[in-house]
């Protein structure tokens, strides 16, 4: 099976850097942002980034079906594909919640969460 997450996307994920997630389907699209040392990997394919807003984003679900997000993270801090700088595309679709274990784990870590969302990556695309 083919790791969706590699060490060199791992690195930038936990630089302090900015995140910023898209709601492809919303009409417009809804984009909200928060920092990538603030994500947790579950597992090679499954995301959790805590949510003090990001209502528009939960609206934008409730027309899509599919919950589909493009999410964005990157750095200056390591070497890219033409120079200094890399950034990935993450693809997937995600799910809030506001119980569970997800959420447990989350809250005990940002006390500030209204919820979790949670994150089903598809594929993780290197851009620079």
């Amino acid at each position: 099976m083919t790791k969706i997450m590699n060490e060199d996307f791992l690195d930038v994920l936990q630089d302090k850097g900015p995140a910023t997630i898209v709601s492809i389907n919303g009409n417009p699209a809804s984009v909200v942002n928060t920092w990538s040392q603030y994500i947790n990997v579950v597992s090679d394919d499954i995301i959790l980034i805590p949510a003090a807003g990001m209502h528009s984003i939960e609206q934008d679900f409730e027309k899509d079906p599919k919950h589909e997000l493009t999410i964005t993270i990157g750095s200056y801090n390591y070497q890219g594909t033409a120079g200094m700088g890399r950034g990935y595309h993450i693809h997937g679709s995600g799910q809030f919640i506001n119980e569970g274990a997800y959420f447990d784990q989350m809250k005990a870590q940002f006390d500030w969460i209204r919820a979790v969302l949670v994150v089903k990556i598809h594929d993780v695309e290197q851009k620079i």
